[in-house]
């Protein structure tokens, strides 16, 4: 029997969901010819629904104590925003987008009892509401995508909400309706858009969207289909010269080259500054994508500077999770080569996030508190899309979870390195140093050796009045920290790091790095550098706008 529009259905509809996207994540991903070539749309869109998924059963947990189950607003709120901080690459962006639509109207008519949708008017009843939902997710995606292009999962979208519309009944049969219309338009995908013709394929990001909607009415009727979602094209191919690729919602002629890197962060930032963000971003590259509000954002871009798009987020407010990952020249055809060794780099802020990406590692950028999950890493290493893949966590703490990512990698039958880097200092001297020319070993051993030989150090504000190897310390006050013990106590940030390095620099070294912190005016960096130059003769240093937010200053001794 039909089951109501309601929190429990949330919670069914995402359970079913992954489910049918981990059946068809492969057959998804082997189909992924737009907007870029690189097999990943199914993951992608499973990454994303299961961080929408997690943020469901939290929202469960949290009522668990009182005894009684969320509110529909809750749960579909809840996997918005899940599917928002957790999305994927394209794909998984404009599904955060269409679930944010669904649930600008289902939230608006929840009603009181919490037993279901009762419309903006709290009269229209949960298959009116489905219908407005499903109509606004369809809208907000040529919303938020800035060049829109037909036989995507735009097009699959809005015919599902047309079919909608069109269909009388309850709220399950409404959802068979949307789905039955999506899969139609998902057949006819090859013959809107030239390249998915060309490869006798459907639109991957419309596949991952038909079976997302067949779980929707799954969960609503309460019969299962595991019917799969039709991949191949069945529909006559575009005329020569017929509709190609030509920006976002994917990006200009996939088999003719793109942009280098792919840039993805979150952003904390108002209504205006994202307006004048869109238009930074959308002459900096394509593929662009920007989803969210209220305050929040999912950025998505494919450019040549990685360090321009970062930097554009950085003017308008605060970025973190950015997720760079740098094509590695791949040609956007439908068999994309695997490159012979990569590096994945876990960094601690946007300006190293760039800086990493620019010397083409795949990097993933950590926010304080935020530590990257096992399964985070080894998505990043499936992106950098090679046979060999050197990992560098940067990081005392990552290190278990960095070994479980690479143990999982090479179940996948990639050979990855675990650099044992202890500080995004040392990852920047193991990088500089990597030569995918010369073996393997060799490799391994010259980046490991590298960051070995640079001690590392950095400068932090203690919160509370605490007990360290210096001393005693009271909050507010400066630690310098040296190989991760605190060595120094000092009231001014300036004169704490001349400290440090004086103490590191009495033991020798040629070569002093400083990674500037987001709040550290640029002043402090030269300082430093002069101070370096009249004390220690013979020694260079380099400095870099690191952005991080979690310590002012990090510093590295080689």
């Amino acid at each position: 029997m039909p089951y109501p529009l309601d929190a429990a259905a949330v919670r069914a509809w995402c359970g079913l969901a992954l489910e049918a996207l981990g059946r068809e994540r492969e057959r998804i991903d082997a189909i992924n010819v737009y907007p870029v070539a690189d097999g990943d749309t199914g993951t992608n869109l499973y990454l994303t629904l299961e961080s929408a998924a997690r943020a469901v059963e939290a929202a469960f947990d949290g009522h668990a104590s009182t005894g009684t189950a969320p509110r529909l607003s809750d749960a579909i709120g809840a996997m918005a925003h899940g599917a928002l901080i957790g999305a994927r690459g394209n794909s998984g962006t404009i599904l955060a987008q269409l679930l944010r639509g669904m649930t600008e109207v289902l939230t608006a008519g929840d009603g009181p009892d919490g037993d279901g949708p009762d419309g903006d008017a709290r009269d229209d009843g949960p298959a009116e509401a489905l219908r407005r939902a499903l109509r606004r997710a369809a809208a907000s995606t040529y919303e938020a995508v800035a060049h829109p292009v037909e036989g995507t999962v735009l097009t699959v979208a809005t015919a599902a909400a047309d079919a909608a519309e069109r269909a009388t009944g309850d709220a399950a049969t409404i959802a068979r309706a949307a789905h039955d219309g999506a899969r139609t338009a998902l057949k006819a995908t090859p013959g809107q858009l030239a390249v998915l013709g060309r490869a006798g394929v459907v639109d991957a990001g419309g596949c991952g969207l038909v079976a997302l909607l067949g779980a929707l009415a799954d969960a609503l009727s309460g019969e299962v289909s595991a019917a799969p979602v039709t991949v191949r094209a069945d529909a006559p191919l575009p005329e020569a010269g017929g509709p190609e690729a030509t920006g976002a919602g994917g990006c200009a002629a996939p088999d003719g080259g793109g942009p280098a890197f792919e840039v993805i962060y979150l952003l904390e930032a108002d209504d205006s500054a994202v307006a004048r963000l869109r238009t930074r971003l959308d002459g900096l590259g394509d593929s662009l994508v920007v989803v969210g509000g209220d305050g929040l954002w999912n950025v998505h871009v494919h450019v040549d500077d990685a360090g321009a798009a970062v930097e554009a987020g950085i003017e308008a407010g605060r970025p973190y999770r950015i997720r760079i990952t740098h094509f590695a020249g791949t040609p956007r055809t439908k068999e994309p080569e695997m490159a012979a060794r990569a590096v994945v780099a876990v960094v601690p802020g946007p300006g190293l996030a760039g800086l990493c990406a620019e010397a083409g590692a795949t990097t993933v950028s950590v926010r304080p508190g935020e530590p990257p999950a096992s399964g985070e890493l080894v998505q990043a290493i499936r992106q950098a899309h090679a046979r060999e893949v050197m990992l560098l966590p940067n990081d005392p703490e990552l290190r278990h979870t960095a070994a479980a990512a690479a143990e999982q990698a090479r179940t996948e039958g990639v050979r990855v390195a675990l650099i044992p880097t202890r500080s995004a200092v040392q990852g920047i001297a193991a990088l500089a140093v990597h030569e995918p020319g010369r073996s393997f070993d060799e490799d391994v051993v010259a980046m490991t050796a590298a960051a070995g030989a640079t001690r590392y150090a950095e400068l932090a504000v203690a919160e509370r009045q605490s007990w360290t190897m210096a001393g005693v310390c009271q909050a507010g006050d400066v630690l310098g920290l040296i190989d991760g013990d605190v060595a120094v106590i000092g009231a001014d940030l300036t004169a704490t790091a001349m400290t440090v390095l004086d103490r590191m620099l009495s033991a020798g070294g040629e070569m002093v790095t400083l990674v500037l912190g987001a709040d550290v005016p640029d002043s402090l960096g030269e300082r430093l550098e002069r101070h370096v130059r009249e004390r220690h003769l013979a020694v260079d240093t380099v400095v870099y706008e690191g952005g991080q937010y979690a310590v002012p200053l990090l510093i590295g001794v080689e």
